[in-house]
């Protein structure tokens, strides 16, 4: 069997680290992710996928990541079922194995560096 998700979105909020009973550390957040086609309005649709991390991952999440950034995640969908108010209900969750920054802060800051001190070997290549 194969359950794998891949994911690269916006944080809608800022994720809040929790703590459960045993001391387990514990992100849930929401990813914004793009539809890849435009609707016939020409806006750009997007779906709020939940998400969860444990333990280091959600303490990284929780230290690196604010609202708006841009997130690439791997996981599992996982539906779990609890009973609120007398009704029993049924969330469906990305359950995360990997949190990577998407490097779009990075290439913004690093991108006038790199042209600065880049050399220009005009036709006289040192390879």
């Amino acid at each position: 069997m194969l359950n794998k998700a891949i994911l690269m979105g916006r944080l809608t909020a800022d994720p809040e680290l929790k703590q459960t009973n045993n001391g387990l550390s514990v992100c849930s957040f929401t990813l914004a992710v793009d539809r890849d086609y435009k609707s016939e309005n020409g806006e750009r649709q997007a779906d709020f996928i939940n998400c969860v991390a444990w333990r280091e991952r959600a303490e990284f999440l929780s230290k690196y990541f604010s609202k708006g950034a841009m997130v690439a995640v791997v996981g599992q969908i996982q539906t779990r079922s609890y009973e609120k108010d007398g009704q029993k209900r049924t969330a469906t969750e990305v359950v995360c194995e990997q949190i990577t920054f998407t490097g779009e802060k990075r290439e913004k800051l690093a991108a006038p560096q790199a042209a600065e001190v880049e050399p220009d070997y005009g036709d006289n290549l040192p390879f």
